[in-house]
């Protein structure tokens, strides 16, 4: 899927907090988004990688969260949510433009005008710990469980930083597709 996306949100943690908060910019560094909870070239297995024992020091591929404004509308609704923000669920990078976004295959490449790209290294599946945000910030206990099954199939994606650089609100960022056998 080639094209492009418009970065309409940027966000980034405070220590280990899940909650983003909004900023204009953000200058990524090859080990991520500085001071973000997922800043780092490494990180330690989890629950997403049973091959490993938990706690195995392993390649940090989920250094930036990436969401797709249209699949965020998709999930409010289902919600009957009049918007889900990005911040609550953890999410640095908001991009409108593609409604499939996280479609967009395993290798695909986002390139910004000042040559920061990010490769995509997977989908980022809905969990427990969004829904308990989200239910933090609405008051509804439903919500916990009701984000996991709204967002089957639209979470959105995870990325390295694979070339540093700085993003802004309002760069287009170019999708270059995955390089596959066909």
């Amino acid at each position: 899927m080639a094209g492009s996306a418009s970065i309409t949100g940027l966000y980034t943690a405070e220590g280990a907090d899940f909650v983003t908060r909004a900023v204009d910019r953000l200058d990524l560094t090859r080990d991520g988004i500085d001071g973000d909870r997922h800043w780092g070239p490494t990180r330690l297995s989890g629950p997403r990688e049973p091959w490993h024992p938990r706690g195995t020091v392993i390649r940090n591929d989920r250094q930036v969260s990436i969401l797709g404004e249209e699949e965020l509308a998709t999930i409010a609704a289902a919600m009957t949510l009049p918007s889900l923000p990005a911040e609550w669920i953890g999410g640095n990078l908001v991009l409108a433009g593609i409604p499939d976004l996280s479609r967009l295959a395993v290798g695909s490449r986002l390139m910004a005008p000042s040559g920061a790209t990010l490769f995509v290294t997977g989908y980022n599946k809905p969990c427990r710990k969004s829904g308990q945000s989200i239910a933090g910030f609405t008051g509804i206990d439903g919500h916990t469980f009701g984000f996991v099954r709204a967002a089957r199939g639209m979470r959105g994606l995870v990325a390295y930083v694979e070339r540093a650089g700085l993003i802004a609100i309002g760069d287009e960022m170019r999708v270059v597709p995955a390089v596959t056998a066909d």
